[in-house]
């Protein structure tokens, strides 16, 4: 398979140190890279994953403080899943409440248990319990007991205008397959499908089409193994007329970038070099990384960026 399922999801959120008080403090991930937003080099790029970060566990942000909410609808991804143990939800709704988060009522979606929760920026998270064995490395120094730590991206959901236009270009394009209907949410998958591997598609031709803000998913990417494989999947996107970007390197991965017919932005993401490539794996996340064309600027840089307590109190 060319494409292997969901490398990484990004998302807009609104207060950089508010962002990192969630998802390293309250979820318990790790923040294995502090970066910035190589377009917007005064702007964070925040990564949370499991604590090598591994391609598939990874959760990372924009902090655009200075943005207003964004506004949900068609052509926007609605919804992140992230799975954690099976038996758990139980522990994470007692934590999320305890933590002052909006929780939603637990449910069962596609045979699985799912927990919806937003994030303090307004950001639609659901954990879903999932027994699926995936490359994970758990953190020590995670407040989060290992028997319930986040395990890795399970899947989005998106609100499409035409969900037959999007279904052809994740069945043609990213090797997709239908794997089944539930409440108007028609589930792909690819491979053999599982946890980081599936993604759901509501079409609903009368919605209003979304608009990114804070609390809002920029884009998701989906794993290639190797430069190869992703030359083998832009050449498909390209033939199709949807116009990706050549290949930009983000030093710790190699991207590619399209819109899919709904308007969903799609990246297409090497598994490596990963973040290890510039940072001691014990210490991901510590300090301020710049890839080497952005080191140059860095005293303009930290100066711009707001100061980041990390690990949060």
């Amino acid at each position: 398979m060319a494409v292997l399922g969901i490398h990484h999801v990004t998302a807009i959120a609104g207060d950089a140190q508010e962002n990192v008080n969630f998802y390293a403090g309250v979820l318990g991930m790790r923040l294995v890279k502090r970066s910035v937003n190589q377009d917007d080099p005064g702007t964070y790029h925040l990564f949370y994953a499991d604590a090598a970060g591994h391609p598939g566990t990874d959760l990372t942000f924009f902090p655009w403080g200075h943005m207003g909410p964004g506004r949900l609808g068609a052509g926007l991804i609605g919804e992140v899943a992230l799975a954690v143990p099976t038996g758990s939800l139980a522990f994470w709704r007692r934590r999320l409440a305890d933590a002052g988060a909006e929780v939603g009522e637990p449910a069962t979606r596609f045979d699985e248990r799912v927990l919806p929760v937003t994030d303090p920026h307004g950001q639609a998270l659901v954990l879903v319990e999932t027994g699926d064995t995936r490359d994970f490395t758990p953190w020590d120094q995670s407040p989060i007991p290992l028997d319930a730590q986040i395990r890795r991206l399970h899947g989005v959901r998106m609100v499409e205008q035409d969900g037959g236009a999007t279904a052809r270009a994740l069945e043609q394009l990213l090797g997709y397959a239908p794997q089944g209907d539930e409440a108007g949410w028609r589930r792909f998958r690819v491979g053999e499908g599982g946890s980081g591997r599936v993604l759901d598609v509501r079409a609903a031709p009368d919605v209003p089409r979304g608009r990114w803000g804070r609390g809002t998913v920029h884009h998701v990417a989906f794993r290639v193994p190797d430069d190869a494989a992703q030359a083998e999947v832009r050449a498909r996107v390209d033939a199709a007329g949807l116009r990706p970007t050549p290949v930009i390197d983000r030093f710790w991965f190699r991207s590619v970038y399209f819109l899919e017919p709904g308007g969903v932005l799609f990246e297409l993401a090497t598994d490596g070099p990963g973040f290890a490539v510039d940072e001691d794996p014990a210490h991901l996340g510590e300090r301020l990384v710049l890839p080497p064309w952005l080191e140059p600027e860095r005293p303009a840089i930290e100066a711009a960026l707001p100061k980041l307590r990390y690990p949060p109190m």
